[in-house]
């Protein structure tokens, strides 16, 4: 029987600093996100980091949590697979998380008790990067090597530059706009970045990046100058990928620009880098600078054009299987 398993980077259980600190913990020891992990790194995250980063975190989360359905990422996550479920019926169709719950570990483990003897495999993130998208699969690997009982594995390559995702991002896109009552000056599209160093170290995010922007900007028909591309979410002190979303932001504002749109097309589900470092504090950060209005772009979530590429690429890695 096949399988197919979503890989998601996962979320805190609750949005307190209690369930910040092991997720943190976690995330933070992942050798893939910060590379050269030694005695120095060890002594900064818990003597530094784990005192006051999860409490600072804890609140942000706060502020996107939804009272009924809790973590937005979790939420549209398990909407994604409930949808992929009702297009592979004879299937198990589960999900899990790099970091939290449930992991990656345990929701395979289940999915091998029960049957599975083939899996497709499908990193829910569509540029390759090494802090995300091998991280996705060191935990698809070692959950394996704890198995007596190995399945065989298909892993869906990136689909940075697939159509059928290009396509769904570009509707997602048109829906927002189609709702807002004001028409934006400028758009910006923005992917979470990695470490300079990484890149030049061979990681190869940055050129997908790029061919998913040009892939949207064919579908889309936006002038040259009325977008930007750019990358956000750093951490630490070192160079990360240029330019920087709140610098544009800032910039555009100065330039006198006051409506933007920023487009997310490295997240497959809204997420804490979305709805609160985009919606929030990059909005905080443009109005602050001479901005009026800053909409954040919808992710994929479990809009139908999203689900239907989902369904296709798996069937297409899935070939005889499914």
């Amino acid at each position: 029987m096949t399988g197919l398993l979503l890989i998601q980077l996962g979320t805190p259980d609750n949005p307190t600093a209690g369930a910040l600190k092991p997720y943190l913990r976690q995330f933070l020891s992942d050798p893939r996100v910060i590379e050269n992990q030694g005695w120095k790194w060890k002594l900064i995250l818990n003597a530094l980091i784990l005192r006051k980063r999860p409490a600072e975190s804890a609140a942000k989360y706060a502020r996107i949590w939804d009272p009924k359905t809790g973590s937005p990422l979790l939420h549209y996550t398990k909407r994604q697979t409930e949808l992929l479920k009702e297009r592979f019926p004879d299937r198990p169709v589960k999900f899990g998380m790099i970091v939290g719950n449930p992991p990656v570990r345990a929701v395979i483990r289940e999915m091998v008790d029960n049957g599975v003897t083939k899996l497709v495999a499908l990193p829910m993130f569509p540029q390759y990067s090494a802090t995300s998208f091998a991280s996705a699969t060191d935990s698809l690997f070692t959950a394996l090597k704890e198995l007596r009982r190995v399945p065989a594995v298909r892993v869906v390559p990136p689909y940075y530059d697939h159509p059928a995702y290009l396509d769904a991002m570009a509707a997602t896109i048109r829906d927002d706009l189609a709702k807002l009552p004001w028409e934006p000056e400028h758009f910006v599209i923005s992917f979470h970045g990695i470490p300079q160093k990484y890149a030049q170290a061979g990681d190869p995010y940055a050129t997908q990046v790029v061919r998913t922007t040009a892939g949207l900007i064919k579908r889309l028909g936006w002038p040259r100058e009325k977008w930007t591309q750019t990358y956000q979410s750093r951490f630490g002190r070192s160079a990360w990928l240029r330019p920087y979303t709140d610098d544009v932001l800032t910039n555009l504002a100065k330039k006198g620009v006051k409506r933007v749109y920023v487009a997310l097309p490295g997240f497959t589900a809204d997420c804490l880098e979305t709805l609160d470092e985009i919606g929030n504090e990059s909005r905080e950060v443009f109005e602050h600078a001479g901005g009026e209005r800053l909409k954040s772009g919808t992710c994929l979530n479990d809009h139908p054009k999203w689900i239907d590429a989902m369904e296709r690429i798996l069937r297409e890695e899935g070939q005889g299987w499914l």
